[in-house]
């Protein structure tokens, strides 16, 4: 099912500048949020009150007053979903579980990672709660319904075991694709880190194969660094895109 107009937000998280994309409906106000990683106080106070450090980046209001005149008369969070594991995009979801009581959804390959968020949270210095335990599985080329949102999700491995990309579509513009740390504007995520099951020849295909076939205008929304469009990435990066040489070695640029 296709959106019309999507409301959606990046909020800039955490010492690793990580997005948190948040995505609304103008119809119903059913609301997602991709990748609860850091920040949860601040994200919740613009959701439910438009207080304190609003998004990073927004197609939508940018007050209560703003959201009323477009239909909307309160946000209904309904779902929570992660691209993958990594605690800069996983530490916070205690938080939003506690606020909303709604369902998580996580690709089982990155269970596992998930075990670890604290643990690798703090060989950093970052305090993050006990992890939590995804209620939901992501599953590839599987369309999911989030209240009047609808995903299609793309298991795209490679960054981790359980690394996915969430496609929205939209009937009056471009779709969007929240990809997380498999794809980046000019690069693609690191191959490199411990107990994640890394390889960068799994990710060049998850890219390739899942990626590529999508339309050129798409708008990437990477978890670190500008936003960027698919049909830019195809023709320029230059570890993925057509005019590249595969380099096995690279490891990548990002967390």
């Amino acid at each position: 099912m296709e959106l019309k107009s999507p409301w959606i937000e990046s909020f800039i998280v955490g010492s690793l500048q990580m997005r948190c994309s948040v995505i609304t409906d103008f119809k119903t106000g059913d609301t997602i949020i991709i990748d609860g990683g850091e920040e949860s106080d601040r994200i919740i106070s613009w959701i439910e009150n438009f207080e304190g450090t609003g998004p990073d980046w927004s197609t939508g209001p940018k007050s209560l007053d703003d959201m009323q005149k477009r239909g909307v008369t309160k946000r209904n969070v309904v779902a929570l979903v992660n691209t993958h594991a990594h605690y800069d995009h996983s530490g916070h979801i205690p938080y939003f579980i506690e606020k909303y009581g709604v369902d998580w959804y996580l690709h089982k390959d990155d269970f596992f990672l998930q075990t670890l968020a604290k643990k690798s949270a703090l060989s950093r210095g970052i305090i993050v709660p006990e992890p939590a335990v995804a209620d939901k599985l992501l599953e590839d080329e599987k369309v999911y319904n989030f209240g009047s949102i609808s995903l299609k999700n793309f298991h795209t491995p490679g960054h981790t075991l359980g690394g996915c990309s969430l496609l929205l579509s939209v009937s009056d513009g471009p779709d969007h694709i929240f990809v997380g740390d498999t794809l980046f504007a000019g690069s693609v995520g690191r191959t490199d880190l411990p107990n994640t099951g890394g390889d960068f020849t799994v990710l060049s295909n998850s890219i390739k194969t899942k990626l590529w076939p999508l339309e050129p205008d798409t708008v990437v929304h990477p978890g670190h660094g500008p936003m960027t469009t698919i049909g830019v990435e195809k023709l320029t990066n230059p570890f993925v895109g057509d005019s590249s040489e595969e380099n096995h070695r690279f490891i990548g640029k990002y967390l």
